[in-house]
């Protein structure tokens, strides 16, 4: 059986009545764990590297760089694992 991952550590940055903005920070092959997204949202990778996306019809890869930003609406389910060998960094801004 496998070691379980370490925890992606988040830390909300800002809340107001229209946003959430949080940084996510992930040792090397930490995870977000499953989780569904409540609002739509855009992530700004602060780090070039790879994520691993776990999703329920299977796993896919993401090439992020830094700087470049890509969004998704919410009900995305899905679980998110850095999978490099250094720590990789994320803010995600959250539209409610």
């Amino acid at each position: 059986m496998n070691a379980p991952r370490p925890l992606a550590q988040p830390t909300k940055q800002l809340e107001t009545e229209r946003l959430i903005v949080t940084e996510w920070r992930f040792a090397p092959h930490a995870e977000t764990g499953w989780h569904v997204h409540g609002y739509d949202y855009t992530v700004v990778p602060i780090t070039t590297g790879t994520l691993l996306i776990e999703t329920k019809t299977g796993d896919l890869t993401a090439e992020l760089a830094t700087g470049i930003s890509y969004a998704r609406d919410a009900g995305v389910e899905h679980n998110v694992v850095n999978d490099n060998d250094f720590e990789f960094i994320f803010v995600e801004v959250e539209l409610k």
